[in-house]
């Protein structure tokens, strides 16, 4: 299986299992582009066969299937490798494209696009999220070989929601205060919230910024001033400090009395539990949606129930375009519109209870893309 990075990943996790569980004795081979998939994949083992892989070209892809001799192959939502795709049709080996998108704008309808169209032409079987990508691809694609399937995301995200487990320190951190999770954070994402924040000492504000370098974080930290790195406030957990959001500085003098300095702010600077985080909200926000890279994964928020807020730049996802439908999620194009829906939702709590619902429904209504690919699998023998 490849895929580009971590969230790719994810989000084929759940078809990975089930084959695993219909056939125990399969040898999992997994590549990655990037490295933020390939590290964190690694270091936990779950499937220890994982690398790089090497950059396309005609010598590497051949060597490759030669190591690996694959008997099936899963590609993830995009990534089209020209020389490995291929190499894997000459072999004859099955080649499915797992939970992809198509869009009209997309280089393969185009009247210039005859060589990525060629690329598409090597896969055995395409799973598409929509009818609308359906619909797009059958232009190109003999319907027979094109599924929709459904987001396997919403399959992981469940599996996640049913599996989950605490983060260290978030429950002492949030205390009995309303607390809103901001995950995959940019700068821009960031620029809309830091009145809001500053003007809501009672609340809690969990931020997990998209990048964790120390450059950045420090960025955060000044747009946030009273805000602790999560790697500081879990120390104070397991230093057994009192669990309390009041730092306590001593002055100089210790007959002075010491003085307390509000965090409202924690500063995820870690990769891995954001998919949790979002269990302790009330109100979650999606970055991503006010930059070129595009709204990250609304899913992960939405699965506990959570309405979900981002910027405008959603064309991309239509996930984000059926959850404003259903009245789960709310895009929003400034901080002062960003300040007033918080408004609404933090004092009405049939508002807030209305979209929470529709947020979760959403998920749980778009399950089950893992199970029909492997009834493909089964039917179709490929395994």
């Amino acid at each position: 299986m490849h895929c580009a990075s971590l969230g790719e990943f994810e989000q084929v996790r759940p078809v990975l299992i089930k084959i695993r569980e219909v056939h125990p004795t399969a040898t999992f081979v997994v590549s990655f582009f990037s490295p933020s998939g390939y590290e964190i994949i690694k270091s936990k083992q779950d499937f220890p066969n994982v690398f790089y892989l090497p950059m396309d070209s005609r010598i590497h892809a051949k060597k490759w299937m030669d190591i690996v001799k694959p008997d099936l192959v899963l590609w993830v939502k995009y990534e089209y490798w020209h020389f490995y795709l291929r190499e894997i049709r000459k072999r004859n080996i099955p080649l499915l494209m797992i939970s992809s998108v198509y869009r009209s704008n997309q280089v393969f309808f185009k009247w210039y696009g005859s060589f990525y169209r060629n690329i598409l032409s090597c896969f055995t079987h395409f799973f598409v999220q929509n009818e609308d990508s359906k619909e797009q691809l059958q232009k190109i694609i003999s319907p027979e070989k094109i599924t929709v399937s459904g987001d396997t995301r919403c399959d992981r995200v469940i599996n996640i929601v049913e599996g989950f487990t605490e983060v260290t320190g978030i429950k002492e951190f949030c205390g009995e205060s309303k607390v809103i999770v901001m995950g995959s954070t940019w700068e821009e994402d960031e620029a809309e919230w830091t009145h809001f924040v500053r003007q809501h000492p009672e609340m809690r504000f969990i931020i997990a910024p998209h990048e964790i370098d120390s450059e950045n974080l420090a960025h955060v930290q000044k747009g946030f001033p009273d805000s602790v790195l999560y790697s500081e406030w879990t120390k104070r957990i397991i230093n057994n400090r009192p669990p309390t959001t009041d730092i306590t500085i001593q002055t100089a003098d210790i007959s002075h009395r010491t003085s307390d300095i509000q965090r409202n702010c924690l500063i995820i600077d870690n990769i891995g539990t954001l998919s949790r985080l979002y269990h302790y909200a009330i109100i979650t926000y999606v970055g991503g949606g006010f930059g070129d890279d595009g709204l990250h994964n609304i899913l992960e928020a939405a699965v506990y129930g959570k309405p979900v807020i981002f910027g405008p730049e959603y064309e991309k996802n239509f996930e984000a375009e059926e959850m404003i439908e259903c009245k789960g999620a709310i895009s929003i194009n400034h901080a002062l519109e960003l300040e007033k829906i918080l408004n609404e939702l933090l004092n009405n709590e049939e508002e807030l209870l209305m979209r929470s619902n529709a947020a979760k429904n959403y998920v749980y209504k778009n399950a089950g893309a893992s199970d029909k690919i492997i009834s493909f699998l089964k039917e179709t023998n490929l395994l």
